[in-house]
């Protein structure tokens, strides 16, 4: 059986619409010494997983305390992380080097795995190149989209939604029948976005309202969870967020594999090796 784990509410909810028969779904324990150990010994995993850049220190110790082995899946450490972790070179060897197999997605994690004491590293390329299958909206919802042109925005974080208001509100003097989809990393922030986006006199309406796009409506804002790639399929260009601001930017690979051109600000260090 597979115990998949999660920190976010939206993550399980996202996981309560699939019927798995061996595959469970609880939320990741805090990283405390007294709940990690009571959590591996409830469960009693046999081998630990770990995606990304998921490190934790307390589970590490307690699952390296019991012998289970801890494997770094398509993990990614990023040059300001990794300067992070080494302001305390000592500890952060200490809890590294308890990985058992890491496989990086890039040369560049890699490296500071490397020199953060991991001993067994074999790079294995970004899981998400491997994507799955284009998944597009029904045709009853396509219809309401249906003569209008899409321009998307995705994984935007503050401010940037902002940016793509002002942007629109300058296309649409040229573009009469432009239509803005934001879909925010964060969909929590959606009341903050469509306020902000009402004062430089947009129009909105949610995914959630279930409204009809009117005419005069110029920003669709994705706020349900797990169909972002649904709105890839109605435009062919999409700006990918985080990369305004100091974030980082965001993994542009699923708008790219649905055949969207991207477009970004400067801050793409987070994955400049998939750019």
């Amino acid at each position: 059986k597979i115990l998949l784990t999660s920190s976010t509410v939206s993550s399980a909810l996202i996981f309560s619409k699939y019927k798995f028969k061996k595959t469970s779904h609880v939320y990741f324990p805090i990283d405390t010494n007294y709940l990690t150990k009571k959590f591996i010994k409830y469960w009693k995993p046999q081998v630990a997983l770990f995606i990304d850049s998921e490190i934790w220190p307390n589970m590490f110790d307690n699952l390296k305390i019991n012998k289970i082995p801890i494997i770094l899946l398509n993990g990614r450490i990023t040059k300001k992380s990794f300067k992070r972790w080494m302001r305390f070179p000592d500890f952060a060897i200490k809890i590294f080097s308890k990985i058992s197999l890491a496989m990086p997605q890039n040369t560049e994690t890699s490296k500071y795995l490397k020199t953060l004491g991991v001993k067994k590293i074999k790079i294995a390329g970004n899981l998400k190149y491997f994507g799955q299958s284009i998944n597009l909206l029904d045709n009853n919802t396509r219809k309401f989209f249906k003569n209008r042109l899409i321009f998307c925005a995705a994984s935007t974080h503050y401010n940037e939604e902002l940016f793509i208001g002002k942007i629109h509100n300058e296309l649409k003097l040229k573009y009469k029948n432009l239509l803005t989809i934001i879909i925010p990393r964060h969909i929590n922030r959606s009341k903050s976005i469509i306020n902000e986006l009402r004062h430089i006199d947009l129009k909105i309406i949610t995914r959630s309202s279930k409204q009809k796009i009117a005419k005069s409506t110029d920003i669709y804002i994705a706020d349900t969870y797990g169909e972002t790639s649904k709105f890839y399929g109605l435009s062919n260009i999409t700006f990918v967020g985080g990369s305004l601001v100091h974030h980082g930017g965001q993994n542009p690979l699923e708008p790219a594999r649905i055949g969207n051109y991207i477009l970004h600000g400067p801050n793409i260090q987070n994955f400049k090796e998939v750019y």
